[in-house]
């Protein structure tokens, strides 16, 4: 049986990170870098972000019994074989835990102005992707 409160709930996180960055987010790369504190709270909201986009990937596979996956890629792979995801959001997906991945682990050597813009162009991937499950999920059992 799918978790869908679960999912829900990883989704109001979502949409609630998204409001604290788009508020505090500036419109110029360099007005980011100067932040301090407040770029590294960014930072780790999206990361905090893209980790609930995947577990809502994670819940969904497994709940839907899609396949024992050997990694991450593999959850999103089954996600849009079967139709739960589209292409173009498997892609979104992909990139968002490349991201993810540089800000958990070259923390200190991240470009601001490059992250800066994956940011600003990524905030509206993850609206889609809430819009996205919000409409499957009351087609799935």
């Amino acid at each position: 049986m799918l978790r869908k409160n679960l999912i829900k709930t990883k989704l109001k996180e979502i949409d609630e990170s998204l409001r604290l960055i788009e508020e505090n987010l500036p419109n110029r790369a360099k007005k980011f870098a100067e932040l301090g504190l407040v770029k590294d709270g960014i930072y780790k909201r999206v990361e905090f972000c893209i980790q609930n986009a995947l577990d809502v990937c994670s819940v969904m596979n497994s709940d839907l019994e899609l396949g024992i996956p050997s990694s991450e890629e593999d959850i999103v792979k089954n996600l849009v074989k079967n139709k739960i995801l589209g292409r173009a959001m498997g892609e979104r997906l992909k990139r968002m835990k490349g991201f993810r991945n540089i800000l958990v682990h070259r923390y200190g050597q991240i470009d601001d102005e490059t992250a800066f813009e994956c940011i600003k162009e990524g905030l509206k991937d993850f609206h889609r992707f809430a819009r996205e499950v919000e409409e499957i999920l009351p087609k799935l059992s």
